[in-house]
This record gives C-alpha cells, sequence and structure tokens, in this order.
C-alpha cells in the first residue's frame, strides 16, 4: 500500500495517492475518483434520489430499481454502507447480544415473515416441553373425530411432527389398532431413536401409503436398514422420507397433484387423476415413472416439474415420446443437462407445444439460444421452521447476501476473513450475468492510515439505465468456467441437479476402481550418522526449543549454516536459501523434498485417493477449487438419501483450526470459497466422547527414509480435548470451544498425559486402548506408504524429519485422519507444557535428544517401528 500522509486527507491527489491499489482493484474508473472522493469526504449516500426497493418473489426476495428518469454509464458512483460486519465466529453471539441487529437483518433478508413449514410439516402452537404426551393425544383425538365423522374404513393421514416423540411413546400410541386405515403417517422432527422398536410399529399399518421420519435420530445411524425392513413390510409404500418408492403410482402422483392430502387421503374417493393440470415431482428420486404417469390418466396436465430425479431407467427416447403425449402441456421444468439431454433447443423440438422451458418462454429461447435458458435458474430462497428465533433464520439466510474481504498491512494479511452484509439498497442488487452496475467493496481512510480505515462498497452504472429498469450485478464478476462459476451459482439458484449427481457417482466410481499395492519393505538402509572419526555433529538452528532443550553431547549448535552437519530450521531451504546460506549437498535436513504431497491438505486427500481409493479412515474430501462440482453431487444425494450434510471446511495450508468452519448449508460451502482455498470434508458427526467432550490425538511420527519406507512412531503421544460438551445443536456450530480441540488465541488448554487419558478411556467405554492404538498404528502406516507410492520423488538420502499426524476416533473407536502437520508445527510441541507435554514417558525437555538421537544416532528409546 502507499506511503500515507499522517494528517487527514484533503485534495483529490492525496485521496487517489493513498488509495492508488485499493481503487484499481476495485475496478472504479478514473472518471469518478473525483465524484467519489467528494462523496467520501461528505459521507453523502445519495442512493435513495436515484433508486427504490421493490418487494418480489411473494414478499421472499427484494429487487433494486432505477427510479431517476434515467442514469449513463460511468456517470455516477454511489456509496453502499455496510450494515453489519463481522467474523463468522462471532456471528449467531452479535445477533443475539446487539439490540436490533436480528430484526434489522431479517427484515433485509425477508425471513421475519410467517413462513410454513416444509413438506409434511404443520406448525403447533402451544407446543410445551412437559406436556408431550398430552399433546400428541390432543392431534390423535382430534384426527379420530374426522375419522368418524367421515364414517368406517375412510382413510386416515396422521400429522405428529415435531411432538417430541421418542420410541417409547410411539410404541404406547399403538398407532396401527388405533388408526387401522392409516395411510399416512408424518413423524418429522421427533425423538425417535431405536431401530427395532421404530421398524416394528411402523410396519404394523399395512395400509400405509406415505411415511416421514426425516430429522430424527435414528436415521443417523443407519438409515438404509430402516429403508429396507419398512418397504419389506409395508409393500404398498409409495413415498418414504419424501422420497418416492421404486412402487409409486396413481396415490403419490396425487399427492404431488394436490389432489391427495389429510383432508382427502384415499385415492378411491377422488373420480381419477383426470383434474390434475399442475403436477410437481421435483426432487422426487424418481429412477423410472410408473404407467399412471400418462396423457390418458392425466390429459388435462400443463405444468409439469421433472427437476432433481435421475430417471436413469427410461431412454432419452422413450421420455421424450412420453411427454410429447401431453397435448395440453404448457410449462416445463426440467434439469438442463439431465435426462432430456444437455440443449434446449432440443428438448423444444421435439415438444412444440410447449410455451414455457424452466420459466422462460420458448420464443426467446429459440432467439437467444443457451444462454436465456442458463440465465432463469430458479433462486434460492431462504428456508426455515417456524419454531426458529430471528437470530437463526438470519444465520441461515446470510449466505445469500454476506461478502467478504480481509485486512492487511505492510506486515502481514488478516488470518481470518471479515464478512459483511451491505444496507438495504444493497442487498437488494440482484444477479445477473448481463448485468448493469458493478459493485466493489473500499476501504476509506480519511487520515492515511488503516486505522481511520471505513468500509463501503462501491456501486456504478456499466450500462445506460432508463426508469423503471432493474438493477443488476454479477455475484461472480470475474469468476469464468475455469474457475467453476456454473458450480458456484449453485450457491444462489437451484442448478440442475443430475449434472452434479453424475459428476458425484463418476468421481465415486474411478475412486472405488483404485487398485493399491504396497511398497516393498526392503531392509531399513540408515545408520549413525557419526562416523568413526567424529564424535560430535554440529546442528544450526532458527527455532528456539532446538536451541533450548537440544542438550545431548553427540550435538553442538552453530551459527554458521554452512559448517553444520544438520540443518533444522522453519524455513523451506530451497536452491535460493540454499545458496543465500551457503548450505551444500551434503548437509542433512529436517525436510523431504514434495512434503506438501502430506502436509498441505489437499495434497494429502489426493495423494490417498491416487493411492487407495476412498479407505474408510479418510472421510469424504474434495478441494473445492476443483472439485467443486463433486462435493455438490455428494450433498444433494446425501440430501436426496436423507442421510446427515454436515461438512467442514479447512483450508489448504493454515494451522490452528484458523479459517475452519463446520456448515451443512451449501450456500455456506460454496460461498465459503472466497475466503481462500479450502477442502470440504465430511464431518465427524459422531466422535467417540471424553467425558462427553470431543477430543482429537496428535501422534509424532520420525521419518528417516521414504525408500524403503523407515518412520517410527513416538510411543507416547498427546491428547487435546474441547473445553465444551459436544453437541449438535445448530447453534453449537458457531462454539468454538465445542466442536474444535486446538485452543488457541488465549483459549483455555485442555490436555492430558498419556497414561492418564488411556486408563481413564479405558475405563469409561470399557474397551481395550491396545486395540484401537493397533488400528492408529496401521492407519498412520499407510499414509507414508501412499506418498511413497504415488511420490517416490519424495525421497532423500539425506533427509530425516518428524511430522505430526492428527486422529479422531468415531463412535465406534476406528481412526479418522485429520492431517498430516510439518517439521516446524511439531517442534513448537515443547511450548504446550515443557513439563510433561507427551506424557509421563517423554519430558518436555527431553524432546528433541530423543528426536535427535532417532534420527541422526539411529536409536529407537521411546519409539516403536511401524
Amino acid at each position: 500500500m502507499a506511503a500515507a500522509p499522517t494528517s487527514k486527507i484533503q485534495t483529490l491527489n492525496d485521496f487517489v495517492k493513498v488509495h492508488s491499489i485499493l481503487l484499481a482493484s476495485s475496478g472504479v474508473p478514473p472518471s469518478l475518483y473525483g465524484r467519489l472522493f467528494e462523496k467520501l469526504s461528505a459521507e453523502r449516500f445519495d442512493g435513495g434520489d436515484f433508486f427504490s426497493v421493490e418487494p418480489c418473489d411473494g414478499g421472499r426476495r427484494r429487487r433494486l430499481v432505477l427510479s431517476a428518469d434515467s442514469l449513463a454509464r460511468e456517470s455516477d458512483v454511489f456509496l453502499v454502507d455496510h450494515a453489519w460486519t463481522f467474523r463468522l465466529q462471532d456471528a449467531l453471539k452479535q445477533l443475539n447480544e446487539v439490540p436490533g441487529l436480528a430484526q434489522r437483518m431479517a427484515a433485509l433478508m425477508c425471513v421475519d415473515l410467517e413462513f410454513g413449514h416444509a413438506e409434511g410439516e404443520v406448525e403447533i402452537e402451544g407446543y410445551l416441553e412437559n406436556g408431550i404426551e398430552e399433546k400428541v393425544l390432543e392431534v390423535l383425538n382430534k384426527e379420530r373425530n374426522k375419522s368418524n365423522q367421515r364414517g368406517s374404513g375412510a382413510a386416515t393421514w396422521l400429522e405428529l411432527d415435531e411432538l417430541g416423540i421418542d420410541d417409547e411413546l410411539l410404541r404406547s400410541l399403538d398407532l396401527s389398532t388405533k388408526f387401522p386405515n392409516l395411510v399416512a403417517l408424518n413423524l418429522w422432527g421427533n425423538k425417535l431413536q431405536n431401530v427395532e422398536k421404530v421398524v416394528e410399529e411402523i410396519t404394523k399399518c399395512r395400509r400405509l401409503r406415505a411415511v416421514w421420519l426425516n430429522e430424527n435420530p435414528v436415521l443417523q445411524k443407519c438409515d438404509d436398514k430402516i429403508e429396507r425392513a419398512i418397504l419389506e413390510g409395508i409393500p404398498g409404500l409409495e413415498i418414504y422420507n419424501s422420497r418416492f418408492t421404486r412402487d409409486f403410482s396413481e396415490w403419490a402422483l396425487g399427492f404431488c397433484g394436490d389432489i391427495i392430502g389429510p383432508d382427502n387421503a384415499d385415492l378411491s374417493k377422488i373420480d381419477s387423476l383426470k383434474g390434475i393440470t399442475m403436477l410437481d415431482l421435483s426432487n422426487r428420486c424418481i429412477h423410472c415413472l410408473p404407467k399412471a404417469f400418462s396423457p390418458m390418466a392425466m390429459p388435462a396436465l400443463s405444468h409439469l416439474n421433472l427437476r432433481g430425479n435421475p430417471l436413469d431407467e427410461i431412454s432419452f427416447s422413450e421420455l421424450l415420446e412420453l411427454l410429447s403425449g401431453f397435448t395440453s402441456l404448457q410449462e416445463l421444468e426440467v434439469d438442463i443437462p439431465g435426462p432430456l439431454g444437455k440443449s434446449a433447443l432440443k428438448i423444444l423440438e421435439s415438444l412444440p407445444n410447449l410455451s414455457m422451458l424452466n420459466g422462460v418462454s420458448t420464443a426467446r429461447i429459440l432467439e437467444h439460444g443457451k444462454h436465456v435458458i442458463d440465465s432463469a435458474l430458479q433462486p434460492r430462497l431462504p428456508e426455515w421452521k417456524a419454531t426458529e428465533s430471528l437470530a437463526e433464520r438470519v444465520i441461515g439466510a446470510m449466505w445469500l447476501y454476506l461478502m467478504t474481504y480481509r485486512l492487511a498491512d505492510e506486515e502481514k494479511i488478516d488470518e481470518t476473513s471479515l464478512c459483511y452484509v451491505m444496507d438495504e439498497l444493497g442487498s437488494a442488487l440482484r444477479h445477473s450475468d448481463e448485468a448493469n452496475f458493478r459493485l466493489a467493496p473500499f476501504l476509506f481512510m480519511p487520515e492515511g492510515k488503516l486505522e481511520s480505515a471505513v468500509s463501503f462498497s462501491l456501486l456504478w452504472p456499466t450500462h445506460n439505465i432508463c426508469c423503471g429498469e432493474e438493477c443488476t450485478r454479477d455475484f461472480l464478476f470475474g469468476i469464468g468456467e475455469d474457475k467453476q462459476r456454473s458450480a458456484r451459482l449453485t450457491a444462489w439458484f437451484h442448478t440442475p441437479e443430475n449434472y452434479f449427481i453424475e459428476e458425484f457417482k463418476s468421481y465415486s466410481q474411478q475412486l472405488q476402481s483404485v487398485s493399491f499395492s504396497l511398497p516393498c519393505n526392503d531392509a531399513p538402509t540408515t545408520r549413525s550418522i557419526i562416523t568413526s572419526d567424529r564424535c560430535i555433529l554440529l546442528v544450526y538452528t532458527d527455532i528456539p526449543q532446538v536451541e533450548e532443550f537440544l542438550t545431548r553431547p553427540e550435538f553442538r549448535l552453530t551459527t554458521e549454516p554452512n559448517e553444520a552437519d544438520i540443518i533444522w530450521t522453519s524455513v523451506q531451504v530451497d536452491e535460493e536459501v540454499k545458496k543465500a546460506l551457503g548450505l551444500t549437498d551434503c548437509q542433512y535436513i529436517n525436510q523431504f523434498p514434495f512434503e506438501a504431497c502430506i502436509v498441505m491438505k489437499h495434497h494429502l486427500a489426493d495423494t490417498i485417493h491416487k493411492a487407495q481409493g476412498s479407505p474408510e479412515w479418510l472421510q469424504p474430501t474434495y478441494n473445492l477449487e476443483t472439485q467443486l462440482p463433486q462435493v455438490i453431487g455428494d450433498y444433494l444425494l446425501r440430501k436426496r438419501d436423507g442421510l446427515d450434510n454436515l461438512w467442514i471446511l479447512k483450508p489448504w495450508n493454515m494451522a490452528r483450526t484458523i479459517d475452519t468452519t463446520v456448515t451443512s448449508d451449501l450456500s455456506a460451502i460454496i460461498r465459503l470459497m472466497e475466503t481462500g482455498p479450502k477442502i470440504c470434508q465430511k464431518y465427524i458427526q459422531h466422535p467417540a466422547l471424553f467425558k462427553g467432550k470431543k477430543f482429537d490425538l496428535r501422534y509424532i511420527v520420525l521419518v528417516r527414509s521414504m525408500k524403503p519406507v523407515e518412520i517410527f512412531l513416538a510411543d507416547a503421544f498427546w491428547v487435546r480435548l474441547a473445553n465444551n460438551t459436544y453437541t449438535l445443536d445448530k447453534s453449537s456450530l458457531f462454539e468454538y470451544e465445542t466442536h474444535f480441540t486446538v485452543m488457541n488465541y488465549g483459549r483455555r488448554l485442555n490436555h492430558m498425559n498419556t497414561p492418564d487419558f488411556v486408563s481413564a478411556f479405558e475405563k469409561e467405554h470399557q474397551v481395550k486402548w491396545l486395540d484401537i492404538h493397533q488400528r492408529i498404528r496401521q492407519m498412520i502406516r499407510s499414509v507414508f506408504d501412499s506418498a511413497a507410492a504415488v511420490h517416490p520423488e519424495m525421497h532423500c538420502p539425506l533427509s530425516r524429519t518428524i511430522y505430526g499426524v492428527d486422529v479422531m476416533l468415531d463412535h465406534l473407536y476406528m481412526p479418522k485422519l485429520l492431517e498430516v502437520t510439518y517439521c516446524p508445527d511439531c517442534n513448537r510441541a515443547c511450548k504446550y507444557d515443557t513439563e510433561s507435554v507427551l506424557g509421563n514417558t517423554i519430558r518436555g525437555q527431553d524432546f528433541f535428544n530423543f528426536v535427535f538421537g532417532c534420527l541422526f544416532l539411529n536409536e529407537t528409546t521411546h519409539v516403536t517401528p511401524l
């Protein structure tokens, strides 16, 4: 950043000089510099004189329109205020504590409305935790009265969602006896946990056509087992957890066509499906359409939505032929690319009677081609439950609105990004691929220093605009398909799901086809580097802990790197560093060539995937910079199948959980790419706990050789514990001390000695630690074998080093690899507790003595070969 004067900026020249880099990066035309300086100096927010904000999408969004007569291209620039600036981890806390903030943000994001529940849900007023049974009985009695009025044999539909029903209460209700004609049962969002009990009670209801168990704990344990058992026990079931079964027919079609529902649950009481004009079959996991889906059965069908279904058991030609028979069909929604092909034009050629395709008139598509259909994606609108607070609604909706930036000075860049939400005017700007406005963040430093900076966003027209026209911006300005533009638009729009699911399936098949062969276990080749004519090795280091704790007589520190036998440094030693320090090719160095293949998170996953495909000890992991379609496909398929969808995003190469986020929001996953390159990894939702708290284990691996692989595991490890009791409550995802174990930035450290932890863990969980430890050893060996197999160039005979391997256990006590940390991070082991960092076996002050003894003298004290 340019040098700044110490007094307040008063002239345009000073303004441009101080802000030259910011102005250039923002893209503001030089012709507007004077106008911008004038408005910044006076803090003039005059957008209200030119624009108006209008509701759209039924009040679920707003849009910005020009209210002035006209506005010429690059004729003016407008200041947009930032209504809320925060660091991500502080978002929920601020919303709960800052007066009026949640109310303003909820109104700005249009989530302060009374909005209904998702399919299968009903709002229940007066719900009380201590009156669960009474409320359930009230609902049942009300439905029984309705059934009596309809007469014997009438079909029953029970809405029992979010009533706190557990396994014992479900059993005591005896629904199959009290409601023998039950055809639909909604148990969404209850507390059902026992697989056998749930399956037993539901399969007693033999006439069921639909059942919803979504968001019950039991599905997190073994959803596939429950689904198989229920489908076997109820052959006539057509809807399971919002998805259609393979046996769906008229009843399910009637449900989606709004002629079957809680007040009209019996298809036999309905004349036929002939009255259906609009049919929404989106996201129903439909593989093939039944015989009931035919022009004869639904001759009046005019609007059909088939988005988000694989339809992989019906050919392209058969599907087109079937749809062409619906002569009344005017509006069609399908995935493009998808089961009907990749071209909107070809679909229209086969279905000439259509007037609308994916919400766009066929005339426009035929005139403008592919571009217009791509730009007509349906927007993602915020969803929430009536029971959620305004703060919780804002957290869910903010990913559609927030933007980010990082502060930097001449010394360093901020480790974590700042998020901000623009004011009502700025937030009303909707996306367009052909935007007529440009928007950019800007830091104004009125006194020429970062300490005085005030953040704004700048808005200026890039086209001539007339009164009444909508003002738009490109949410992904400057991002093309080389940076996954179409996939990233999924953060704001419903893009074709089938495309992403197929990308994921193809990637999964690729991983499953990997055949891994272990490197040859040749005899160890390393030996002590002390020769018969020497008794002392000179060590050069820039690491304070080594200087303090390396006290063995075989080693002596030197300040001259060019005369050292061993270089133990925190700096990456490349050719430039070697030249600067006068190093030779005969000196031992504490790093291996190409070690980035294991110490950078995206390279680590890639190395393991190439060597072993998808081993159980590595959670599904994606590089967001190159594999965004695959992770979107994985997410969508999990959502379709009712599986858990909690993910953790980690920067490629940052430690101490900096810029790491846990989320179940797809828009959040995509938007968090904007704060730097990341991996997206399936979160371990059900880890093994220690006294109710999450923990991980740091193992020290000493590497003498990568060809053959010759590694040793320190006999002791250290345990890092979270400070708070573990929970999966949504609000807890913002609690660092609940979900993370590396306590930094002044947080209370919560570590344990190895023997104490092992003894207490065995007692609490009734397990043998040796069995767990053996699985961890095998996993760690596999990691380094993978690196040796995929990257043989990593080996160097003059390299010796230590790595930290972070491990977590799941609820079945199976190890999961978190990351491999490089040497300098392990060198800081002593800083936590110089008396007993690694437990009673290895004292902190002995750490480097045993490390150097193992690596350079071939000793095996305190280590075990792997």
